[in-house]
């Protein structure tokens, strides 16, 4: 008799932030933390499956507010009775209860259903994402280092503590205004004259700065400009991309296949930067970085400060793909604390995925805030 899901409890937890990073700043005289949503799906066999939403506010418009709401009073509810190997099903329902808005409604809250739906099919099965997906195992992610300063002084202490826990590519955040940039950039490029670098803007500039910026990123040897416009300012993405300076990539903006698809044809974008907990999950970046291979796109990685059970699943799925650059996935430099048994191990510059079943994690420390 086929196993269907019983129930999905949800949890906010809360981390630790150690250094500063512009998407984590104070709010209260409470410490600062970085806050996740724990989502556990079970069937009615007993088995269970273990996921995480990383909402951002200071990022996207989901918060743990909004995505522990939507999981306990809409997607719970729709996923309850569905078989659990049946993912199309599973999203069907989700979409019906959360509709698309530009593209995938609320991709971060699904991201921990299909997290936990992954996790909850492996270990039944008793294989491990790499058997599951038919590859061959692969070994460590290696992590860039996130340089988030505001002046060129500020460059050397970062990059010294950067290389005193192993990290040597990095990736920088722009957005604060031209001159500091490329202040920053120059320094940095100075001082790590080999490195591989990339710049994300996040968003920030318009087509004039952006365009001005990528010139000196060229210049510099950056590998490649994340998100340097809004997301949706396409005439100036295809202008930028024209000008051809240097790899365009896009993140924001790319939630679902067809978000990839469609700027891809209309020639706004040399790839993405992807991010797991951004697209909805495993599921659908998969079919992403499928597209990106098939059309000799640029395969990127990063994340949203992902810790514990979404930071496995990254792990996973990036070091299946043979990511071939470092990855923003900065949870180890930013966070402290993990609620699994046997936290991830990163040595240096080197992520290890997790072994074992599922996603690989145990879930012993929850501690609910």
């Amino acid at each position: 008799m086929t196993a269907r899901l019983a129930r999905l409890e949800a949890w906010i937890v809360r981390y630790p932030v150690v250094g500063p990073f512009k998407f984590f700043r104070p709010a209260s005289d409470r410490p600062i933390t970085r806050d996740t949503v724990v989502v556990k799906l079970t069937d009615d066999s007993g088995a269970t499956g273990w996921g995480q939403s990383v909402p951002s506010p200071t990022w996207s418009y989901e918060t743990v507010e909004t995505v522990l709401s939507t999981l306990e009073l809409h997607l719970g509810p729709a996923v309850v009775g569905l078989d659990p190997a049946d993912t199309g099903a599973v999203w069907r329902a989700m979409n019906r209860v959360i509709a698309n808005g530009f593209s995938t409604g609320q991709p971060i809250a699904k991201a921990g259903v299909d997290l936990a739906l992954f996790d909850l099919v492996g270990r039944s099965r008793q294989v491990t994402p790499a058997q599951r997906w038919d590859r061959a195992p692969r070994g460590p992610v290696t992590l860039s280092w996130t340089v988030d300063v505001r002046s060129a002084d500020a460059v050397g202490p970062e990059l010294a503590a950067a290389a005193a826990r192993g990290y040597r590519a990095f990736n920088v955040k722009a957005g604060t205004g031209l001159a500091s940039d490329l202040e920053v950039a120059r320094e940095l490029r100075r001082l790590a004259p080999a490195a591989f670098i990339w710049s994300d803007a996040n968003g920030a500039y318009d087509e004039a700065s952006a365009v001005t910026l990528a010139r000196h990123y060229a210049d510099l040897g950056f590998a490649a400009f994340e998100q340097p416009l809004p997301a949706n300012h396409l005439p100036a993405y295809q202008t930028l991309r024209r000008l051809g300076a240097l790899p365009i990539l896009m993140d924001e903006g790319v939630v679902s296949l067809v978000d990839l698809q469609s700027f891809h044809q209309l020639g706004l974008l040399d790839g993405v930067a992807m991010k797991v907990s951004r697209s909805g999950g495993l599921t659908e970046a998969r079919r992403m970085i499928t597209y990106l291979r098939n059309e000799g796109l640029h395969f990127f990685a990063s994340g949203l400060t992902d810790p514990d059970i979404a930071l496995a699943a990254c792990l996973h799925l990036f070091a299946v793909e043979g990511l071939e650059h470092p990855a923003a996935l900065n949870a180890p430099q930013f966070l402290q604390g993990s609620i699994l048994a046997t936290p991830i191990s990163v040595q240096g510059d080197q992520a290890f995925p997790p072994d074992g079943p599922g996603l690989g994690v145990d879930v012993v420390h929850l501690q609910p805030q």
